[in-house]
């Protein structure tokens, strides 16, 4: 039987939970609780700020080997929806790119090509780097990396080396979905292992490449695998310390096999925050933990932030993945409502660079993303 009163009773004092603390707070299910712990260990990381970066979000393609029943972004080679881009494609997105005021991060994320040579990705970190070189270039999550690894036969070491030599600067955390194999082989069993993700993270930090971790949630995992994840993370952190922020992703069922499969219904407001706050709780030696818009939506984005959270991502600019999966939010936001919706919580904005460091803008000029 679970020991609620021990669980409640190491959530407020701030001390390291365990999965049976993590269980008994999940059925607890008292949300108001578990939003007053998170806030006060959120403010024991970051104090009353609140951080969010000028970003730009890049999809390189949708055409996929991988098919996942996840995924309604992706498509198979010789679909009439399916698109590459190419260099002078990328190159158009870049000038708009140096355009846009205090920009500090390009994120690259894509589907896994089937004809594509890995040095096509190491080209594109490379366009990227030389046109915007004082840029953070965040790019491919660990599924594309051991994707690379596969199609070249290389380690995964030595992938992230030459990526890292051509310019690439840190990595998003997506792709871990679950990490419970069980999980993976239904709802993406051609990606990349629960061991592979796990391997690609570390190998990274001990390089010196600082990463992002995630949790794609509301589908076919039991509540203990999703907690399992969570303390996943956390041991790997443990260990490496590379992990700057760990977001949160409600998985979007419509136009997705699985979702169609599994009759699966978008989670809810008062789930999403259980999870926002837990995670909070959980991750205690993770710093930041982000409520991100585009998945979220703004207002539930600006509620986690009396759940934890302390970073609402970035103005993004453009974004395909989610959006394919039913998301309504826009694709782009400005500096200057970013900073307002945070100050509406009574927290002070803070924008930053990808590794979490102050942008002491001059003037703070109007940053449009449309």
């Amino acid at each position: 039987m679970a020991d609620t009163a021990r669980a409640r009773r190491r959530a407020a004092n701030g001390e390291r939970l365990d999965l049976a603390d993590a269980m008994a707070l999940y059925e607890d299910n008292d949300l108001l609780f578990l939003a007053d712990c998170a806030r006060r260990a959120k403010e024991r990381k970051s104090g009353r700020q609140v951080f969010y970066t000028v970003n730009r979000h890049i999809n390189l393609t949708n055409i996929c080997s991988a098919n996942c029943p996840l995924c309604a972004f992706q498509v198979r080679a010789g679909d009439a929806r399916g698109y590459v881009l190419e260099r002078d494609d990328i190159a158009k997105i870049l000038r708009e790119a140096q355009a846009t005021k205090h920009l500090s991060e390009i994120h690259i994320v894509s589907a896994l090509h089937p004809d594509k040579p890995f040095s096509y990705y190491v080209e594109v970190v490379r366009q990227v780097k030389e046109a915007l070189p004082q840029v953070d270039v965040k790019a491919f999550t660990p599924v594309e990396i051991v994707n690379f690894a596969h199609m070249t036969g290389k380690s995964i070491r030595e992938v992230l080396i030459i990526l890292q030599e051509a310019g690439l600067d840190s990595l998003p955390g997506g792709g871990a979905e679950i990490l419970s194999d069980r999980v993976r082989q239904i709802i993406c069993p051609k990606k990349a292992t629960a061991a592979e993700w796990i391997e690609t993270m570390k190998t990274a930090h001990n390089l010196g490449i600082r990463t992002n971790a995630s949790i794609m949630y509301g589908h076919v995992e039991t509540i203990e695998e999703r907690l399992q994840h969570l303390f996943t993370i956390r041991d790997i952190q443990d260990e490496t310390g590379g992990f700057q922020a760990f977001m949160l992703f409600p998985f979007h069922p419509a136009h997705t096999e699985l979702g169609d499969t599994y009759h699966l219904q978008r989670t809810g407001s008062w789930e999403d925050m259980k999870m926002m706050a837990l995670s909070r709780l959980i991750l205690d030696n993770i710093d930041h933990i982000k409520a991100f818009w585009i998945m979220l939506t703004m207002p539930i984005a600006q509620l986690a932030l009396g759940f934890g959270a302390d970073d609402l991502d970035g103005t993004i600019g453009e974004e395909k993945i989610i959006h394919a999966a039913g998301a309504r939010t826009n694709t782009g936001i400005t500096r200057t409502k970013l900073e307002a919706i945070i100050r509406e919580t009574g927290y002070e904005p803070v924008e930053r660079d990808t590794f979490y460091q102050p942008v002491e803008a001059i003037g703070k000029e109007e940053t449009s993303c449309d």
